[in-house]
């Protein structure tokens, strides 16, 4: 800002700079008046609470995280969660020594969930909090690989020459292919075959298997529609194929979407260790398990299948600890509020909310019906994920890119993309049904899509263009996991 003050010099204003006080509106700072730095730092600091205001307003250009309708990740937690992770935002989640009740909250949370997936009483279940899902699907496929390699060459096949392989259907979650980028293995993947079952064919998958298999992943909770792999069927295969095979092969569950929403909804459904082949199952805690991004668990029904020379023991940080993540120094406040989250829902809490969640998705599975144009693909029984495509032999100038463009305009973020191998040429929409998102939210959102149509029904041109990539296949608009 500019102040004045009578020179003793001269009988004159003179305009001189002075620093921002306190009584100065945020706005009419001088910090207000100049870009924020983008490349280099600037040179002096700012009042906290100016630097809060300019920071927050940089936030507003993100979409409304509530509005994304895309994303599988928790957008709204209770204020008392929320203080919770601030309160513990400071604290190492791998710094067992410093921080002992962090660890002893880990390992509740992985009590709860092993009791959740039905771990055998007789077994010695292992498990560990992780970055996400994806973490605990790396840490996942490091166990199977490291497990099969030292099993292959006590038998004398060759491990230095040949590349293992991984079995999983088509509609993987792309961390599975760094998986297998990142520690060399081979990616076998299973097609969908049925328009009307989009899920992995358990014959198929296990045809595949050879003595360089380190494991199949099925999914609970495909990434593209969210339907369910045959677990059930795929462990009665695996079953009979291990019965001659030279060298067995696992399962593992992917169980992303579906791992902390079943035991409360639908406990009777056999997908987890219920099932003998079934030796470790991931999950994203920032899914359905309700906690802010990004938290994930993994667990092993029995120590015999993380291989030892996975877990490390660190002394560095006060005590001899064994860490057997990928990641290492990470806030605790995930976990603390994936235990918040337990001590407050409860098992009939977290009932209540996911069958809410579901009611919400079969409205908008109904009212999606209602508008005529849809073949509903997955409707969200199984879980709150509603996915469909325009019905064939519709006489429409736009597609299904064209109203995920137009959704925009309301805020709205839905996600428009082509299905996996063999049905790449097929286009479709889901939207991820999230415990914040009510019934009149959903409402609205069939209102403004009913509305989008009309508008491109009328339209002289269609704005959106089709991005290819190099093979000529279509970039999926507002994908994300």
């Amino acid at each position: 800002m500019l102040h004045s003050r009578k020179s003793n010099e001269k009988d004159e204003q003179k305009y001189i700079f002075k620093p921002d006080t306190s009584s100065t509106p945020i706005f009419g700072s001088t910090e207000s008046d100049v870009v924020l730095p983008r490349t280099t730092l600037r040179k002096e600091p700012m009042d906290p609470k100016i630097a809060y205001q300019l920071v927050s307003d940089e936030i507003m250009h993100d979409g409304n995280p509530r509005y994304n309708l895309c994303t599988f990740v928790q957008t709204y937690m209770e204020p008392e969660a929320q203080k919770i992770m601030a309160d513990t935002m400071a604290t190492n989640a791998i710094d067992k020594a410093e921080y002992p009740q962090t660890t002893e909250v880990e390992k509740r949370c992985v009590d709860i969930i092993a009791d959740l997936w039905n771990a055998p009483k007789d077994q010695e279940y292992m498990g560990t909090s992780t970055v996400g899902s994806s973490e605990a699907c790396m840490l996942g496929g490091m166990a199977m690989k490291f497990r099969w390699r030292k099993r292959a060459e006590a038998l004398g096949i060759d491990t230095k020459t040949r590349k293992p392989n991984l079995i999983i259907s088509a509609g993987y979650q792309v961390v599975w292919e760094k998986f297998c980028v990142y520690w060399d293995v081979e990616m076998r993947t299973v097609p969908m075959t049925d328009m009307n079952n989009l899920t992995m064919d358990a014959k198929a998958a296990v045809a595949l298997c050879d003595e360089y298999t380190i494991g199949i992943v099925p999914i609970m909770g495909i990434t593209y529609t969210g339907t369910f792999d045959d677990v059930v069927a795929l462990d009665k295969e695996v079953e009979n194929y291990n019965k001659t095979a030279k060298l067995s092969v696992p399962i593992h569950v992917d169980a992303a979407s579906g791992g902390l929403y079943l035991p409360f909804v639908n406990p009777e459904l056999l997908w987890d260790f219920r099932l003998k082949n079934v030796v470790s199952i991931s999950t994203s805690g920032h899914k359905y398990g309700l906690v802010y991004p990004g938290i994930g668990w993994v667990l092993w029904r029995d120590k015999e299948y993380l291989p030892e020379e996975l877990i490390f023991k660190v002394a560095y940080l006060g005590a001899f600890e064994p860490t057997f993540q990928i990641n290492f120094s990470r806030s605790g406040s995930q976990i603390w509020a994936q235990y918040y989250n337990f001590v407050r829902w409860g098992f009939e809490g977290y009932k209540a909310v996911h069958e809410r969640t579901r009611d919400v998705g079969l409205f908008l599975t109904q009212g999606l019906r209602e508008m005529g144009d849809f073949e509903i693909l997955n409707e969200g029984k199984n879980i709150p994920i509603v996915c469909w495509k325009l019905k064939d032999g519709l006489d429409k100038k736009w597609d299904l890119y064209d109203l995920s463009d137009r959704m925009r305009y309301n805020g709205w973020q839905v996600a428009a993309y082509p299905l996996p191998d063999n049905f790449s040429n097929v286009s479709i929409m889901r939207i991820v049904v999230r415990a914040d998102q009510s019934m009149e939210q959903m409402s609205l959102v069939l209102k403004d899509m009913k509305a989008a149509m009309d508008d491109l029904d009328k339209a002289h041109i269609v704005q959106h263009k089709p991005q290819l990539d190099e093979n000529g296949k279509r970039i999926p608009a507002g994908f994300t996991h």
